[in-house]
């Protein structure tokens, strides 16, 4: 069942919001055939979100008529990174997830709104992200509505785990 247009707010998520955070990576992990993927635990995002601040979230929920927190349909997880080449921060944006029956709403174009403002008052020189080579919609968002450059020329790198640090640590000697 398609949500008909439903109001919707954006809000920057709290420690109380870590179930619906979870919720919404879950959903995008399954949508990116990945949800085993996701090893993610309540207790690991409000230390490394809340505590150790090491990114923060913008929630878009729906609007409740009595005032109490409506559900959680999209989110925005990014963090800051900063750019030799242009001497400023950048803004990463690590997820951006929108539920299927709340998509073709504006939702999208609004979270990145709001990121947009945030880059502009933390003095980014640029906002980016990535997106996987299949997921020609989000491709065509990306770059037809948010005239977005598409870096084809860059390939991502990736170490991860125990076993992958250790084997950097080992270059220490």
């Amino acid at each position: 069942m398609t949500a008909s247009k439903i109001n919707t707010k954006i809000v920057k998520a709290t420690k109380e919001d870590v179930d619906d955070i979870l919720k919404l990576i879950i959903e995008l992990a399954i949508y990116e055939k990945e949800e085993k993927s996701v090893v993610a635990t309540p207790e690991l995002m409000v230390k490394n979100i809340f505590e150790n601040k090491y990114a923060e979230v913008l929630l878009a929920r729906t609007i409740t008529e009595d005032g109490s927190k409506g559900e959680a349909v999209g989110l925005a997880l990014y963090f800051f990174t900063y750019s030799t080449w242009i001497g400023a921060p950048g803004l990463y944006l690590e997820d951006l997830y929108v539920s299927p029956d709340y998509r073709n709403q504006g939702l999208g174009k609004r979270l990145f709104g709001e990121l947009g403002q945030i880059a502009r008052d933390r003095e980014c020189g640029r906002v980016e992200w990535r997106v996987l080579k299949w997921n020609k919609p989000s491709i065509d968002f990306y770059t037809e509505c948010l005239k977005a450059d598409n870096l084809e020329e860059w390939d991502t790198m990736r170490i991860e785990g125990k076993e992958g640090f250790d084997r950097l640590i080992g270059f220490r000697k």
